[in-house]
C-alpha cells in the first residue's frame, strides 16, 4: 500500500507539473498575440529559453535555498519512493519559472535578450526562493511569529503572492528602468496606440493558461489524499467572475475579456482551499475589474508602458488574492477559517517588498553594467530581426 500510495502521489504531482509546463505555452502565445508582428519570434524564443535558464538556476541553487534539498547524490538514492522528490522539484520549478515568464510580458519589444537571461537566473536562483522558503517552508521563523501573534500563519495555497505578486512586483522596476517603447508617448502628451498583432493568438494564450491553471491550483495539494474539489470549483468561479467583470468594465474589449479570467485565477490561488464558491466569485470579479481599471490608469494616466499589463494583472491582483484569503477565508464569510487578515497583510507586504527590492537591484545593476534596452535602430527594426535574424512571416523579406 505504501508503494501504491507513493506511486499515486508521484503521478498526481507529475500531471500537475505537465499542466503547468503547458501554461508556459500560454505565456508565449499571450505575449505573441499582444506584441507587434516584428516582435513575435522574440516572444516565443524568450519564454522557452527563460524556462531552460530557470531550470538550471532552480536545480543548482533555488530549490536548495528554499527547501534545503539538493540532488548531489547517486541516482539510486534519487529514485527512492518512485522519485517523488524529483517530480516535486519539477512541479515547483514550473512555479518558479513563471516569474520570468510574467516579467517577459511587461518588458516586451525593447529589452535585450542576454541581460534578461541573466536577470532570470538571479531572480529564480535567489530572489524567488527567498520568499518561497519563508511562505512554504517555515524559514526564518516568520510564519511561527505570525502564528504566535495573530493565531494564524500567512496562507497562500497556490501562489497568489508567492508566484504572481512576486513576479508582477519584480517586473515593475524593470519596466520603469527600460522606459516606454519608442513612439508610445509623445512629448506633447499624446498617446500612440500599439495594437495587438493577433487577437486569436492572444485568446489562444489565455485559454491555454486558463486550462493549465487547474493543475496550478488543484495539484498544489501535492499529494493525492489532500486533493480537494473545493479548490477546483473555487478556481472555476473566480475565473468566471473575473471574465464577466473584465468584459463589462472593459466595454467588450477582447483584450480585457481574455485577461479577465487570468485576473480571477491569479486572485483565487491563495485562498482557493478555504473560500466558499460565492466568496471565490466575488474575489474573481473584483480582480477582473481591478485589472481593467489599473491597466487603463497605468497606460493612459501614469504612462507606464507595461505591454501585457503584468503589474496590474499579477502584481496587484496577486496582492488582492493574498488579502482576499484573509477576508473570504473567514468562517463569518462562509470560509473554512484558520486565517488572519493581519497575517495575510504582513505576508503579502513582505512578498512585495522582497520582489520590488530584488527587481530594482538586479535590473538596476544590469542596466549600469551592460544595458538592458535595445538601441533605437534595433527597436525600430524589431526584436525578431535584431536578435534572431528572422521574422514571424516572410512578407517583409520578400518586399526587400
Amino acid at each position: 500500500m505504501d508503494a501504491f500510495r507513493n506511486g499515486a502521489d508521484t503521478l498526481f504531482i507529475m500531471l500537475g507539473a505537465i499542466m503547468i509546463l503547458a501554461m508556459h505555452a500560454g505565456f508565449a502565445f499571450l505575449e505573441l498575440g499582444t506584441v507587434r508582428k516584428k516582435n513575435q519570434v522574440n516572444a516565443l524564443v524568450k519564454i522557452l529559453v527563460d524556462f531552460a535558464v530557470s531550470t538550471i538556476a532552480y536545480f543548482f541553487v533555488g530549490y536548495s535555498l528554499a527547501y534545503g534539498i539538493n540532488f548531489f547524490s547517486g541516482a539510486e538514492v534519487l529514485a527512492e519512493k518512485n522519485g517523488y522528490e524529483l517530480v516535486k522539484f519539477f512541479f515547483l520549478l514550473t512555479f518558479a519559472a513563471a516569474i520570468p515568464a510574467i516579467i517577459s510580458g511587461g518588458i516586451a519589444e525593447r529589452a535585450k535578450f542576454y541581460p534578461q537571461l541573466a536577470a532570470t537566473a538571479l531572480l529564480v536562483g535567489l530572489i524567488y526562493p527567498l520568499f518561497e522558503g519563508i511562505a512554504w517552508n517555515q524559514q526564518f521563523g516568520i510564519q511561527a511569529w505570525l502564528k504566535a501573534t495573530f493565531d494564524a500563519e500567512f496562507h497562500d495555497f497556490a501562489g497568489s503572492v508567492v508566484v504572481h505578486a512576486v513576479g508582477g512586483w519584480a517586473a515593475l522596476p524593470a519596466i520603469l528602468l527600460l522606459g516606454a517603447r519608442r513612439g508610445r508617448y509623445g512629448k506633447d502628451g499624446a498617446i500612440s496606440a500599439h495594437p495587438p498583432s493577433s487577437i486569436p493568438f492572444l485568446a489562444l494564450g489565455a485559454w491555454i493558461l486558463t486550462v493549465g491553471w487547474f493543475g496550478f491550483n488543484v495539484m498544489s495539494a501535492q499529494t493525492l489524499d489532500k486533493m480537494n474539489g473545493l479548490v477546483a470549483i473555487n478556481s472555476l468561479m473566480a475565473m468566471v467572475g473575473g471574465t464577466l467583470a473584465a468584459f463589462l468594465a472593459g466595454k467588450n474589449d477582447p483584450g480585457f475579456a481574455y485577461n479577465g479570467p487570468l485576473a480571477g485565477l491569479v486572485a483565487i490561488c491563495a485562498g482557493s482551499d478555504l473560500m466558499h464558491p460565492l466568496g471565490a466569485l466575488v474575489t474573481g470579479g473584483i480582480a477582473g475589474a481591478l485589472f481593467v481599471w489599473t491597466f487603463t490608469l497605468t497606460q493612459n494616466k501614469w504612462k507606464i508602458d507595461d505591454v501585457l499589463g503584468v503589474w496590474p494583472l499579477h502584481g496587484l491582483c496577486g496582492v488582492w488574492g493574498g488579502l482576499a484569503a484573509g477576508i473570504f477565508g473567514l468562517k463569518a464569510l462562509g470560509g473554512i477559517g484558520g486565517v488572519s487578515f493581519m497575517s495575510q497583510l504582513i505576508g503579502t507586504a513582505l512578498g512585495v517588498t522582497i520582489a520590488l527590492a530584488g527587481g530594482t537591484i538586479i535590473y538596476g545593476l544590469l542596466k549600469k553594467a551592460v544595458g538592458i534596452r535595445l538601441d533605437p535602430e534595433q527597436e525600430f527594426n524589431g526584436a525578431d530581426l535584431s536578435i534572431h535574424n528572422i521574422t514571424a512571416t516572410p512578407e517583409r523579406e520578400a518586399n526587400w
